[in-house]
């Protein structure tokens, strides 16, 4: 059986998404969505009828922002987070989003063809928090294979935020 990645980050703006401070980023989100979705290895992502996810609710908390995709290969999921125009936005995160103690990034493998529900990371987000990475959830700096045993074989790849 094939496994594809799937990932959820999920952040907590520093104010209301209608703020002055956060329009930059609520102004670039269809931009980086439209990359997201052009990106080589792109499978799906969570979205309402508007484009993005910015309206669903994650962790019983209004003011939690997520974003959850499919993507084929950690690599490829890796390119876009890490060497696109993408990155340009990650580095500045600490402008928009308060900084969290505990990861609010989860990575795990699903059977190809699969396609997430939100209470599933929120539990994956969970064992993560609570154990560690394991191959049940993981982070980019502790990647694990897919079940069928597909590892990255180019370290270049990664470059952690």
């Amino acid at each position: 059986m094939a496994y594809h990645l799937a990932e959820i980050n999920i952040a907590l703006p520093v104010e209301p998404l209608d703020s002055p401070r956060l329009a930059e980023f609520v102004a670039a989100l269809d931009s980086i969505n439209a990359l997201a979705d052009e990106s080589p290895g792109f499978l799906w992502r969570l979205q309402t009828e508007d484009g993005d996810a910015t309206a669903i609710r994650v962790l019983d908390d209004e003011r939690l922002i997520v974003n959850m995709s499919v993507w084929e290969t950690i690599q490829a999921l890796g390119d876009y987070v890490f060497r696109s125009v993408h990155t340009d936005f990650l580095r500045r995160r600490r402008e928009w989003f308060v900084p969290m103690r505990e990861s609010m990034t989860v990575l795990w493998w699903v059977p190809a063809g699969t396609v997430p529900t939100v209470a599933e990371p929120e539990e994956r987000l969970r064992h993560l928090q609570a154990n560690g990475p394991t191959a049940h959830a993981f982070t980019f700096r502790t990647p694990f294979p897919s079940p069928d045993g597909v590892v990255a074989t180019d370290d270049e790849w990664f470059c952690p935020a």
